[in-house]
Formats: structure tokens, sequence, C-alpha cells
């Protein structure tokens, strides 16, 4: 159950009750694709950085280990020993990723697997059996993700269809939750907006799968080759056509830029691999914008990361030890510098719902802009 606890503008500030615990929103969910954060993130690490909700694929679990592996294992939750709440996605988006490995019908998509080429087929019913047997807090309802240049008429009838597969991804998980084996009776499911750039269907997908009564919706299909200017203006049209009093979840999304200026137009839920991926790179998210540990000039430099950061790689070590374990391909060092970009992202998540709680998040968000702007 969402409850909508304050709106400042647009800003939604939110919580959500769940049968694993309660997401106070905006929310940013830590992407762990396979179960676990790539770069050696535990979930012990992940409670210690302020993570509230764990993000994972249900395509990639499917293919390895197997859902069914997971199931017998007493569910995602028990398997990686996380305790608060996970979302997993629905498969939907490797239909848009795995563009020359599948074939899309109307009954679903059948796949080559990435890993070993086998067949695979992944329609609605399948998406929620697989995400069933994962056992995750909330479901993603299985959607076709088009290109963003897709031409109208293409993402007209990839929408429709969408819309037809959210009926009976709604009708399947309540047959599944009906089920006495089923490991997360009460498992919440999300539908998915699409329609790319054209706001007209976008607007129209929006009002007919608000009809539907979901436990949240999603913006999908955006962060894929538009400009940030087109995707603000999609979310500027769409967003208020979606239920204020649901959670809504930008996919994909992003930069602290994107979401300052995404909750700014609604959304309160955001997941994205940058964090991570950019970490293992050595590149480290900071309120005076982002570094790159590579770089000569960190050589002697025994300042932490972010001075006054709370993180375990601020805590304990300094920008020359750190960079000195990437030159040396430590495994360390990408972990530190992913567990200190989690943590800035958590972190700024809790300072936007205090400035929302505040009725501040206007002057917050120019003054994070404004500060991540310096280099």
């Amino acid at each position: 159950m969402y409850e909508l606890i304050k709106r400042d503008g647009m800003a939604k500030r939110g919580r959500l009750t769940t049968v694993h615990g309660t997401i106070e929103t905006p929310v940013f969910m830590n992407v762990g694709t396979a179960a676990a954060i790539k770069g050696g993130v535990s979930t012990d690490d992940l409670r210690q950085i302020k993570t509230q909700v764990e993000l994972s694929n249900t395509y990639h679990l499917h293919v390895r280990p197997g859902d069914e592996v997971v199931k017998k294992m007493g569910g995602l939750h028990k398997f990686m020993n996380w305790d608060k709440p996970i979302l997993t996605d629905s498969g939907g988006f490797q239909v848009f990723s795995l563009a020359s490995l599948r074939k899309i019908k109307e009954e679903g998509v059948h796949f080559n697997s990435h890993i070993d080429g086998r067949k695979i087929f992944m329609g609605p019913e399948q998406s929620m059996q697989i995400q069933s047997n994962l056992a995750s807090t909330i479901a993603m309802a299985f959607d076709e993700c088009p290109s963003s240049v897709a031409d109208k008429k293409y993402m007209a009838n990839s929408v429709a269809r969408t819309t037809r597969w959210l009926k009976r991804c709604k009708e399947e998980m309540a047959r599944l939750n009906a089920l006495p084996d089923t490991i997360n009776p009460q498992q919440m499911l999300f539908g998915i907006n699409q329609g790319g750039i054209y706001e007209d269907i976008r607007i129209e997908h929006a009002q007919q799968i608000s009809e539907l009564d979901l436990d949240g919706y999603a913006v999908g299909g955006l962060a894929v080759g538009e400009s940030h200017e087109e995707m603000y203006r999609i979310l500027d049209e769409v967003v208020p056509h979606l239920p204020a009093n649901k959670p809504t979840y930008l996919m994909g999304v992003g930069t602290p830029a994107n979401i300052l200026e995404a909750v700014d137009r609604g959304v309160d839920f955001f997941d994205c691999v940058y964090p991570s991926r950019n970490g293992r790179h050595g590149h480290v998210y900071t309120n005076h914008g982002k570094m790159n540990l590579f770089n000569a000039k960190y050589e002697l430099d025994d300042r932490p990361i972010e001075e006054g950061c709370d993180c375990p790689a601020c805590r304990s070590y300094s920008r020359a030890y750190i960079r000195h374990l990437l030159k040396a391909k430590e495994m360390l060092g990408m972990r530190l510098c992913v567990l200190h970009n989690l943590y800035f992202y958590n972190t700024m998540m809790e300072e936007i719902r205090d400035a929302i709680d505040a009725g501040e998040y206007k002057a917050y968000k120019q003054r994070k802009l404004e500060g991540m702007e310096q280099k």
C-alpha cells in the first residue's frame, strides 16, 4: 500500500508498505542484475550504505541459475540473504537490448540465450511465473521496450500489444498469488507505460493502464537514446496522467541530475547501473561533480573521495590508495568506488526526502545541481 505523505510542487514524498518492509520514497533501487551488486558488494554491505530496495533481473536469473533453483532455495530473499524489498524487472528490456536474438509475437517473445544460444520463450505468463518463483516483493509487467526512434505506426502497435500483455500479467499474477506453494502470495505488480517520444501515445497508454488499478506504474523506454530534454518533456506530459496515489517509477534512470529533475516532475522510484558501473571504472560521484580516480593528480592525495562522507571507502581510505588499487587492478579498488557511489546515491535520496518534507525541494535541487557542476 502506497501513502502519499506530501507534495512539494510536483515532487512526491511517499511511503510504500510491503510484505518485506517499508520503502520511503523517493528511492533509488540498487541494481544487482544476477542477485548481486557488481563489484564485490554483499547484502551486508547494502545494509550499511542505506539501501532500501535491491533490484534483480528476471531474464538473467531465469538463464542462470534458473528460477526453479531459486524457488527450491526458498526464493530470492533467502537465496541472497536480503530481508528488505526486492524488485524484479520482467525481461521486457531484454526484448530491446537483445534485438538480434529475439522474435516478437502476440503470445510472447522467442529468445536465444546470450550465454549458450539455447532457445527461450517468454510471454506475460512465463514472466509472471519466473518472478513468482523468485518471490520478489515487486514484479514488473512484461512489455516491449521499443527503440525511441521507432516510427509512430510501429510504436502504436507495440504499445497496444504491451497493454494486452499487461492484462494477461495481472490475471496470471492473481492466479499465482492464490496457489498454495507460492512463496510470496503478496507479490505486487507494477505496469509499464511505453510510447517512446510520442506524447499522444504515451498519454493514451497512461490513461488506459491507470484504469487497471495496479500497485504501481513505471515509465519505461526512456534513457535509451533520446536527449535529456526529450525525456523531461515526456515526463512533464505523462506523469500527470498516472495515479498520484501510486508509486511512479522511471526505469533505468539515471545520473544524479536526471534523478533531481525527475523527482521535480513527480517520479519517486529510480534504478540505474551508473553508480556501480562507473565505480568499477574508477569514476566516483561527489557533491562537487564526478571524479576519475585514475587521474595522476590523485597519486599523492591523502584526502578521502569526499570530505565528510561516511561511506566505508571515505571513512578509511585515501584517494591515493584507492587510485593505487585501481591501477594495480585490485578488486578492492573497484569495490570501494562502488560502495562510495551507492552510498552517495542513497544519501542523495535521503536528502531529497528531507527537502520535500521541509517544502524546500526546488531550492535543494538548485543547490545540488550547481554544486555538482563544479569541477
